[in-house]
């Protein structure tokens, strides 16, 4: 619904950044020309595919395989998914759940029944745009979105968009790469590097991370508090950036609120994470074409690393926690509004 309003609001002006939510009907004639006339004179990517609602059973398949992080979960695939409401849409959003009332033993095989799902289209140089309302949250979980090729990684490269582990804030945003690329740490932008070195097979594949140091509220329940924002990521030869805008941040771009057919990344102001192609990374050699995937899983090399989960705060073991609490994960679960993706 999301996305066949804002293209039939586009293909009515003629434009892309038009305000689907905020379009009066008795705007005058002049008001809207010179909108018309600040748009094009900007738009660098076009929309390529928008996906919202029931859409996204279309555009992604999903990924019933054996995590590869190791986490206390069992991926399922899409009918159990539907058949366990896991996940299921309203008009205008899709969510994507992981179960809350089963209790698990140790000596279970398999863990929390959660859901992974991969897009099936692949994507080079790119824009794509998240409207995320809620995201996972609670002890043990870990939630990510994000791009690579399973199937050539690491040589195609990975890029984490939104992630972290045990609602520690603030989220994460990493490239995780073949040998031979590092970021310097005086790049453009109002996150933090924690680490440079972007090769997997280093420090144990923390990859080259950014954390969004400015804004508390990317991640976890602070995220939820406000219901969510954009998460938004442009993939060139010369850069990967990463944004956030919170829901009612008033320097949201138009083109980023209104899902416009037309973007132009250069009126976005500085991104939150900054990857540029330097000496030490040539990104066109480390990175491919990619799938976004999004995904929830539980513990694993991450949320459950032993260090990791105690500074956390949270109870008891990782696994121990998740098995005995399914309760705790009534809020588990993403709400996504909308997926544009630019070219």
């Amino acid at each position: 619904m999301i996305c066949v309003l804002a293209q039939k609001l586009s293909a009515l002006t003629g434009v892309g950044q038009v305000d689907s939510l905020n379009i009066e009907r008795n705007s005058s004639s002049l008001a809207l020309a010179l909108l018309v006339t600040s748009v094009l004179a900007g738009g660098n990517y076009s929309l390529d595919e928008c996906v919202s609602g029931e859409g996204f059973y279309s555009s992604f398949n999903f990924e019933n395989i054996t995590d590869p992080t190791h986490g206390r979960v069992t991926y399922v695939d899409q009918t159990t998914a539907q058949n366990l409401n896991l996940t299921y849409t309203t008009n205008d959003t899709f969510i994507l759940r992981a179960d809350n009332t089963t209790i698990l033993y140790a000596n279970d095989t398999e863990g929390r029944n959660s859901v992974r799902i991969r897009s099936n289209n692949q994507y080079y140089q790119h824009v794509v745009v998240f409207d995320i309302q809620h995201m996972p949250e609670g002890c043990g979980t870990w939630p990510a979105i994000w791009e690579t090729d399973e199937s050539d990684w690491p040589a195609s490269g990975e890029i984490d968009i939104l992630e972290g582990v045990n609602n520690v804030v603030p989220n994460q945003s990493t490239l995780h790469t073949s040998p031979d690329c590092s970021m310097p740490n005086n790049t453009t932008q109002s996150g933090t590097f924690t680490t440079t070195n972007c090769d997997v097979s280093v420090a144990g594949n923390v990859g080259c991370a950014v954390k969004l140091t400015d804004d508390p509220n990317s991640f976890g329940p602070a995220f939820n508090n406000i219901s969510g924002g954009w998460y938004a990521m442009e993939r060139t030869l010369q850069y990967i950036n990463v944004w956030f805008w919170e829901r009612s941040d008033p320097s949201v771009p138009l083109d980023v609120s209104s899902g416009a057919s037309i973007i132009d990344t250069n009126n976005w102001g500085t991104p939150a994470a900054n990857f540029p192609n330097n000496a030490q990374c040539d990104i066109q050699s480390h990175f491919g074409g990619n799938n976004i995937i999004i995904d929830l899983t539980f513990c694993g090399d991450w949320a459950g690393n032993a260090a990791v989960y105690s500074a956390s705060g949270c109870p008891l073991d990782c696994e121990t926690y998740v098995d005995n609490n399914p309760s705790a994960f009534t809020n588990a679960y993403f709400e996504i509004s909308s997926m544009n993706v630019y070219t």
